[in-house]
């Protein structure tokens, strides 16, 4: 679908904010422990999105110390089963689908007239290379729904960038409005070598997302920096099983995974807009 002259003009004057001071403010309020505060920041979040906590391990608003512990909240044992079949790459968030496909030519899919290179997306990371020709999926959070991040597929980390940049809404309107949003935006990528081969998660913030975490290195961003980070894992340090839990958006965001060529189909019916739930079958083996 093309841009609307409305999702045009709400994304210029995401321009004009200052996205980072903005989210460094929305830190530090998820953050504030005063109760009468943050319970009734919390109740509003819930009514205005419809958050379902009957799904929640901790139904009771009031049990939550911070706006974020609740946003960041852990669900009910068994709501999310997990496709155990050998050969099922899973889904590894819940939320919808932005766009999926192939990779031709290093380029990926953004939206009617957008695309970006796989190389912008992992900050000029040659690791770029070893996704030419396969298969990426772009999941897009909403505030109402589960932020924790699960591994699709069995892997060992071998590095992680942290590439710095924008902080552009990712909601649907604001991607089909602006040019490369998902290599322009800060984010955290993640090279795995899994059991579909050269894996990529990359963790792409947005406005008010105060932070990424990975349950390896903690709190990834904030701070700010103007470079790109890089960090090297020795073969082995970090392993993580098929559905296990790697990181976690404070405030809601999208998930990118590239694949390897010939590695991976994707299941059929999944297209833009489709609803994803973690653990669901994403892709089969090849």
């Amino acid at each position: 679908m093309d841009a609307s002259l409305g999702d045009r003009c709400k994304a210029a004057l995401q321009y004009l904010v200052p996205h980072h001071a903005v989210s460094r403010f929305t830190h530090r309020l998820t953050r504030v422990r005063h109760p009468g505060f943050k319970d009734w920041l919390i109740r509003g979040f819930v009514r205005r999105f419809g958050v379902d906590m009957s799904e929640a391990a901790e139904p009771d608003v009031r049990t939550y110390p911070t706006f974020n512990a609740f946003f960041t909240r852990a669900l009910k044992s068994g709501t999310r089963p997990m496709d155990t079949a050998q050969d099922a790459i899973t889904c590894p968030v819940d939320g919808a689908v932005s766009q999926i496909g192939a990779i031709h030519e290093g380029r990926l899919f953004q939206a009617k007239g957008h695309e970006f290179s796989a190389l912008e997306l992992l900050g000029g990371d040659a690791a770029a290379d070893r996704f030419e020709g396969g298969a990426f999926a772009t999941l897009y959070l909403s505030p109402r729904d589960y932020h924790r991040i699960h591994m699709p597929a069995g892997g060992m980390l071998t590095r992680m960038l942290h590439v710095p940049g924008r902080l552009f809404s990712v909601n649907p309107p604001t991607t089909r409005a602006v040019p490369r949003l998902f290599a322009r935006n800060e984010r955290v990528a993640c090279l795995f070598e899994s059991e579909a081969g050269p894996l990529a998660l990359v963790l792409v913030g947005a406005m008010n997302v105060a932070s990424i975490e990975t349950v390896w290195a903690g709190e990834v961003t904030p701070p700010q920096r103007s470079a790109v980070r890089t960090w090297d894992y020795n073969p082995g340090e970090v392993r993580l099983a098929k559905g296990a839990e790697m990181g976690r958006f404070n405030m809601g965001s999208t998930v990118i995974l590239l694949f390897a060529a010939g590695r991976i189909r994707w299941e059929p019916g999944y297209a833009p807009g489709s609803p994803v739930r973690m653990g669901r079958k994403l892709a089969t083996l090849i």
